[in-house]
């Protein structure tokens, strides 16, 4: 469900949005009272600055307070704030390869998230290229992705800036129309026969972040090539058929062959322990397709190398 947001994207993040629930624990409460309740991590001295700050605001755009009643089924708009000393810069640069009517085509680097969430809200590629000097002349609260890339993955990304289009360009990934390209770094097994097709069912793992296989009728497709032999390790080519999440990096390490410096397979490293010398060596390395609405064919390629 689309919302109008009334509050203008602030440092290139666009507001949060909540609604507030129906629940008779709050009747009679402040909005204050149940902002502490559903977000205990924040102080409500924290609360109560925010609040009387005047960027805090319900669906009509109106300013709320610390003594706003609290109103179930309203809507509000606040900015998410996170202190910069607790979210340093990313010391890697996305690359713009493409920026057409429809398109904005990037090369990303290792380590950046694509939009905020959890511990990252300014270092995000949403929140750079919003700010970015070159897209200025667009209107950047629509810039959006069109599929997903995890963090620690590297390469080539979509992002749509036209909100008329964008279901175009989408389907091109539901309708599994577009190639994707990838390469990774993993060990080297020479007694398998290449190119290797793994095919498997994936569901999500215990822990809501990670993805795991389970038995039943497969759902995921990926084919693996060997591409240069470097000793222990080795250069390989991935193409997923399908896009379930962590896909390529579960499947490799199926086969024995988990990808260099990977902090979630087959061990999960704490979070905020990444070594920036040491990324996933995973890059999403072409993208190839039919433009649906110039007919051309397009093929847009990182820069990078694993």
């Amino acid at each position: 469900m689309k919302h109008n947001n009334p509050l203008p994207i602030l440092n290139g993040v666009k507001p949060s949005y909540l609604i507030l629930p129906h629940d008779k624990r709050f009747d009679g409460k402040t909005l204050l009272y149940f902002l502490c309740q559903h977000f205990p991590f924040v102080s409500e001295s924290a609360w109560q600055a925010r609040l009387n700050s005047g960027m805090v605001v319900n669906q009509n755009g109106e300013m709320l307070n610390e003594h706003t009643p609290f109103v179930s089924g309203s809507k509000i708009f606040y900015y998410r704030e996170i202190s910069r000393e607790d979210e340093p810069r990313i010391p890697f640069d996305e690359e713009i390869l493409l920026v057409n009517n429809h398109l904005i085509v990037v090369d990303k680097p290792h380590f950046l998230p694509v939009t905020p969430s959890g511990r990252f809200l300014r270092e995000t590629l949403l929140t750079r290229l919003r700010l970015h000097l070159d897209l200025q002349h667009l209107n950047v609260a629509d810039i959006t992705p069109i599929h997903r890339l995890d963090k620690d993955t590297a390469g080539v990304m979509l992002l749509s800036h036209n909100p008329e289009s964008r279901a175009i360009y989408q389907k091109l990934f539901e309708n599994k129309t577009i190639q994707k390209t990838y390469h990774a770094l993993a060990p080297t097994r020479t007694d398998l026969h290449y190119p290797l097709e793994v095919k498997s069912r994936l569901v999500r793992g215990d822990a809501f972040f990670l993805t795991q296989e389970e038995a039943g009728e497969p759902n995921s497709h990926t084919i693996v090539n060997l591409l240069e032999n470097r000793g222990e390790m080795s250069l390989y080519e991935l193409k997923p058929i399908t896009g379930k999440k962590h896909q390529l990096r579960v499947h490799m390490m199926k086969l024995g062959m988990p990808l260099l410096n990977d902090m979630l397979y087959p061990i999960v490293h704490e979070v905020g322990t990444e070594d920036y010398n040491k990324p996933l060596k995973l890059l999403a390395k072409r993208i190839e397709f039919t433009d649906p609405i110039s007919g051309e064919y397009c093929v847009f390629e990182s820069k990078q190398f694993l």
